[in-house]
């Protein structure tokens, strides 16, 4: 059972004088006294201390080797003690968009957590996002749009800023003839000079089939393609009637 409070037994560290006190968990706990008392000694010399070295402990050596290692604080025993991070005033940033958790970089983690265990939604239609393989992607082709005309894209420029030039020869080396431009299909060599500072997004055009039984091979090949090129990504275009 988790214990609900943090004890700390005979801590001499620095200027502490052999103390022993108790902390509750899961409250907002403030350490005061005059100047020389030994806050900061109980503080962050011993409780964070303790915290920090019992967590990088837990790592592997090789990970132990790109961290700080914390001597041990000159403390009896210190039970109930969670890994711990340390905000020091001093170091706070004065930009507007900090925050307690990008000043910790416990924001880092949280981004980390939310990736391997979040449920991506899609923001227009609300519906859980999943990959999928090339073959998978086909299967849904095949539901949405079967006898339709379509264009396979890969994309891989996505709201950036810049000229492409030595993208678009890229493309041409590859042996691709045709991009779509923000929105435009051209041919590779007749793409208009792009604003530098200004966003674009670049479609590698893979292919233009009609969705057929006849046509399936060819199109898992162009899907496999797509995700070669947009490192795991493709977009498919409905041509209108």
């Amino acid at each position: 059972m988790e214990k609900k409070k943090i004890v700390i037994r005979g801590a001499r560290q620095h200027n502490l004088k052999n103390i022993t006190v108790e902390i509750p968990k899961n409250k907002l706990v403030v350490i005061t006294g005059v100047s020389g008392s030994g806050k900061s000694s109980l503080a962050f010399d011993t409780l964070y201390a303790e915290g920090y070295r019992r967590f990088v402990e837990s790592l592997s050596a090789y990970a132990r080797q790109f961290l700080g290692v914390m001597e041990k604080p000159d403390v009896d025993d210190i039970e109930g003690l969670s890994p711990a991070i340390a905000i020091d005033q001093k170091t706070t940033s004065k930009n507007p968009r900090s925050t307690v958790g990008t000043v910790t970089e416990i924001y880092d983690y949280l981004r980390v957590l939310f990736a391997n265990i979040g449920k991506p939604h899609c923001p227009v239609c609300g519906k859980p996002l999943e990959g999928l393989s090339p073959s998978q992607v086909v299967e849904k082709i095949f539901q949405n749009h079967k006898g339709k005309r379509v264009i396979i894209t890969a994309p891989v420029v996505r709201g950036k800023k810049g000229e492409f030039k030595d993208f678009l020869k890229g493309v041409q080396k590859l042996g691709y003839s045709r991009v779509r431009v923000d929105g435009e299909i051209y041919r590779v060599e007749e793409v208009p000079p792009l604003e530098k500072n200004k966003k674009h997004d670049i479609e590698v055009v893979i292919d233009r089939l009609t969705v057929k039984e006849e046509n399936k091979t060819r199109l898992l090949q162009d899907v496999e393609k797509a995700f070669e090129i947009a490192n795991g990504l493709v977009k498919v275009l409905v041509e209108e009637d």
